[in-house]
C-alpha cells in the first residue's frame, strides 16, 4: 500500500532498514535509525520554535547527510518544504522569500541569511540546527493529512520569475511510489546524484533510495566533472540519475586507456534528451549497464518511463505512462488524438501537482476541466503516442517554430545534430524577436557548414537550420540543462570565441 504522508516512507525504511545506510555526503555516512531519530528531533524543534501545519522552510544548504532528515521533519511537522540552491542569485532568493514567506530559513549563505533577516525572518545554519535539537524531543501535535502540500518547488517558465509547483503528501508519495515501481531501485544499491535537491529530479532520488531502503550518495557539481569516475568507484554506485552533460563527461573519462568501469548497473535520464551515441559508448565500456530513459516535467515529477533497455528496441521512445496514470495527445480542445498524431500532451492521475502556489490564473490555465473530468494537466508539451502506449515527445511549445512553412521541432533538430560523429554537445535557438532564423549552436572541431551537411544526411532539407556557429561550450543551468537564455546572450555578443 501507498504511504499516505512522507515520512511514513522513512518510519518504514527504518523499521526494515534500520542499520543500513541511508545517505552518504563525502565521508560522513548515515544509517535509517539516525535519519530516522534526527527527523523527529528537528520536527520537535519547528514546533518549538511556533512552526504551524502548512508554514513554509527554506532549504539552501551544500549537499550534506542532514538534508533528508531536515525533510522528513518538515513532512513530521506539518511544515512545507522549499530546496533552493546553495548559490542561487540574489534576485532568486528575495523572489522566493517574498513570494513564499518561510518561517525558517536554513543556509549557511551570508547574502540569504541577511536578506532573511533584513525580512525578520528565522534562520539557521545546518551546524546550528544539528545543535539545538540533537538529543531533545518534543510533543507534536496532530500531523498533517495526505492532501496537506510538502513541498515547493520552483520552477522557470519562459516570461516572468519562477513560480512554484505545490504538491501533497499524496502526491509526492504516490509519484515515488509509481517511479520505483518501474526503475526497481535495491537495498543494495548505492544511487549516486550530482544533481541539485533544488531539481525534482535530484530530489525525488532521496525519495525513491528510501522506498528501496537503498543509499543515496549526495554529490556536488564539482563531483561531476573530472572525479566522477574515482567516485563512482569510491563509493561503489550502482545508479546514475544523470543528464547528458554527467553522461559525456563520464564516456570521456572511460574513454581514457586506464580507466576502469564503474559498478553501475542502471543510468537513468529525464528533463534533457540523452543522445544515442553517448549511450551506445557507456553501454560499451560499462559491462551490464542497463538504460531507462524517462520523461515528464516539475507539474507531476515523471509523465513516462521506458523498460529496461526498451530504448534499444523502440528508438526516439521516451516511455508509457506510469501505473495508475494517464498520458495522451489532445487536439486544440483537449480530446485525445488516435495513436500517431501529434498534439499538445495532457497527463492525468494522482501523480499530477496541487497548483502552482499564489497563481490562481496560471493554474487555471494549466487545469481546464473537461467534460467533468478531474482535472487535466495541459503541458504545453507535445508529442504522440503509438498504438501500444509508447509516447514519443516531439518538443516544448516554445521549441516549435515555422520554417519555410513546415513546423520544425527545436528538440529533433538538436538530437539529429548530437548523433553526428564529431559534434560533442549541440544546442538550437529558435527563431524569434533576437533573429529571423533559427541558429545551430555546436560543439565541435568540425567546420559549421559541415555540420549543416551532415545533419542534412539525416533530416528533411526544411529542417537543416541555415547557420551554424561553432562554439568552445554551451552553457548549462544548475540542473545540467542548456541555458538559453545565456546562449542567446553568448551567441548575441560574440564571446563565444
Amino acid at each position: 500500500m501507498t504511504p499516505d504522508l512522507l515520512h511514513h516512507l522513512l518510519d518504514r525504511a527504518s523499521a526494515a532498514h534500520g542499520h543500513r545506510p541511508a545517505v552518504g555526503s563525502g565521508a560522513a555516512i548515515e544509517t535509517y535509525r539516525t535519519v530516522d531519530t534526527t527527523s523527529r528531533e528537528i520536527a520537535g524543534h519547528l514546533v518549538e520554535r511556533g512552526a504551524r501545519r502548512g508554514d513554509r522552510v527554506v532549504v539552501a544548504m551544500a549537499p550534506d547527510v542532514l538534508v533528508p532528515a531536515l525533510l522528513y521533519g518538515c513532512s513530521r511537522a506539518g511544515c512545507v518544504f522549499c530546496v533552493l540552491g546553495e548559490r542561487a542569485p540574489v534576485s532568486s532568493y528575495v523572489h522566493v522569500l517574498d513570494d513564499a514567506e518561510p518561517v525558517l530559513v536554513v543556509t549557511d549563505n551570508p547574502a540569504l541569511r541577511q536578506l532573511a533577516a533584513d525580512r525578520a525572518i528565522g534562520c539557521l545554519s545546518p551546524a546550528e540546527l544539528r545543535g539545538p535539537v540533537r538529543g531533545r524531543t518534543a510533543v507534536l501535535p496532530a500531523g498533517p493529512i495526505a492532501v496537506d502540500p510538502v513541498c515547493l518547488i520552483y520552477t522557470s517558465g519562459s516570461t516572468g520569475m519562477p513560480k512554484a509547483v505545490v504538491s501533497t503528501h499524496v502526491q509526492v508519495t504516490f509519484a515515488a511510489a509509481a517511479i520505483q515501481s518501474q526503475l526497481g531501485y535495491r537495498a543494495d544499491d548505492v544511487v549516486f546524484s550530482t544533481l541539485p535537491l533544488s531539481f525534482d529530479y535530484g530530489l525525488y532520488q532521496v525519495f525513491l533510495a528510501t522506498l528501496a531502503g537503498a543509499r543515496v550518495q549526495l554529490g556536488t557539481a564539482a563531483d561531476a566533472g573530472p572525479g566522477l569516475l574515482a567516485e563512482l568507484h569510491r563509493t561503489a554506485a550502482t545508479v546514475l540519475p544523470a543528464v547528458p552533460a554527467v553522461a559525456r563527461g563520464l564516456s570521456r573519462l572511460l574513454s581514457r586507456p586506464s580507466a576502469q568501469p564503474p559498478r553501475l548497473r542502471l543510468l537513468t535520464n529525464t528533463g534533457s534528451a540523452m543522445p544515442d551515441g553517448v549511450l551506445g559508448e557507456l553501454r560499451e565500456r560499462i559491462p551490464g549497464l542497463g538504460v531507462q530513459l524517462m520523461f515528464g516535467l516539475t507539474e507531476c515529477k515523471r509523465t513516462t518511463i521506458m523498460p529496461l533497455d526498451e530504448d534499444l528496441r523502440r528508438p526516439g521512445s521516451v516511455g508509457r505512462a506510469l501505473p495508475g496514470t494517464e498520458v495522451f495527445a489532445a487536439d486544440r480542445d483537449g480530446h485525445p488524438l488516435p495513436p500517431g498524431e501529434v498534439g499538445e500532451l495532457v497527463v492525468r492521475g494522482p501523480h499530477v501537482m496541487a497548483g502552482y502556489w499564489r497563481r490562481p490564473e496560471l493554474t487555471a490555465q494549466r487545469f481546464p476541466r473537461a467534460d467533468g473530468l478531474f482535472p487535466q494537466l495541459r503541458t504545453g508539451d507535445y508529442g504522440w503516442l503509438d498504438d501500444d502506449g509508447y509516447l514519443y515527445f516531439v518538443g516544448r511549445r516554445d521549441d516549435l517554430y515555422k520554417e519555410r512553412g513546415f513546423r520544425v521541432s527545436a528538440t529533433e533538430v538538436e538530437a539529429a545534430a548530437n548523433r553526428i560523429p564529431g559534434v560533442e554537445a549541440a544546442a538550437l535557438l529558435p527563431p524569434g524577436r533576437e533573429r529571423e532564423e533559427a541558429l545551430l549552436v555546436a560543439v565541435t572541431r568540425l567546420a559549421p557548414h559541415e555540420v549543416l551537411e551532415l545533419l542534412r544526411t539525416q533530416l528533411e532539407e526544411f529542417k537543416v537550420p541555415r547557420r551554424c556557429l561553432v562554439v568552445a561550450a554551451i552553457p548549462l543551468t544548475g540542473n545540467g540543462k542548456v541555458d538559453r537564455a545565456c546562449l542567446a546572450r553568448m551567441t548575441a555578443e560574440g564571446s563565444h570565441v
